[in-house]
């Protein structure tokens, strides 16, 4: 399905969010606290866009890793374009059976990719594994808002013109349906931080986005 999409993903993305999930990335790294001369592994990681905004704060080594082939291909894309090819390393990989050895990175992000993992737990001990002790992850993810009105304008825009929308643009007739439907299902808010806490992780919290339709989670091995 992400294969399918691949070519109007980026587009459909910024369109369908009005532009504003670039600044959650942006948001979601600063509460990583990413560092110069830090190791940064990018799950689920698409077409890059975290990776890119990542590579602004010079890490020592960025990985990206993606099932999706056709996704890492625009991936690889983009970053030549940006002249950042050296920095950036993809991978086609499983993102719960992780090709790395334990303890290989200082931190490590998913952004709109954790919901996608068949088994959730499996994929964040995988995270969990591969970060050194002390390390640090931000998962970004979209929510579900909780307030009055905002919550009832969400859905009808997220399950009702969306999908419409995002088929229109794409023409693929399942991938923008999925969209909601995987939203609708995720374990958000504080079900997700305890899921964090059961995969080991500590001084686990959350901050919610733009009314709460999306939400950074940080976890610290």
């Amino acid at each position: 399905m992400f294969n399918d999409v691949s070519r109007r993903y980026d587009f459909l993305n910024h369109f369908l969010s009005g532009g504003i999930d670039r600044r959650w990335r942006k948001r979601a790294l600063e509460i990583l606290q990413l560092r110069a001369g830090e190791s940064f592994l990018d799950v689920a990681c698409g077409t890059g866009d975290l990776s890119i905004e990542a590579a602004r704060k010079a890490p020592s080594r960025i990985v990206g890793v993606d099932f999706a082939e056709k996704m890492l291909r625009i991936f690889v894309e983009k970053k030549k374009k940006l002249d950042i090819d050296e920095n950036i390393d993809t991978i086609q990989a499983d993102a719960e059976r992780l090709p790395f050895a334990d303890e290989t990175f200082d931190v490590a992000a998913v952004a709109f990719g954790v919901r996608n993992f068949g088994n959730l737990k499996a994929g964040l001990s995988e995270l969990y594994r591969v970060i050194r002790k002390e390390g640090r992850v931000v998962v970004l993810e979209f929510s579900k808002p909780r307030g009055l009105g905002i919550r009832q304008v969400y859905l009808l825009y997220f399950t009702r013109f969306l999908p419409v929308i995002g088929r229109l643009i794409s023409g693929d007739r399942g991938a923008y349906s999925y969209l909601p439907n995987s939203v609708m299902d995720f374990p958000d808010g504080g079900s997700f931080e305890n899921i964090l806490r059961e995969a080991n992780f500590h001084d686990v919290r959350m901050t919610a986005f733009t009314f709460g339709i999306a939400t950074a989670y940080f976890g610290r091995k």
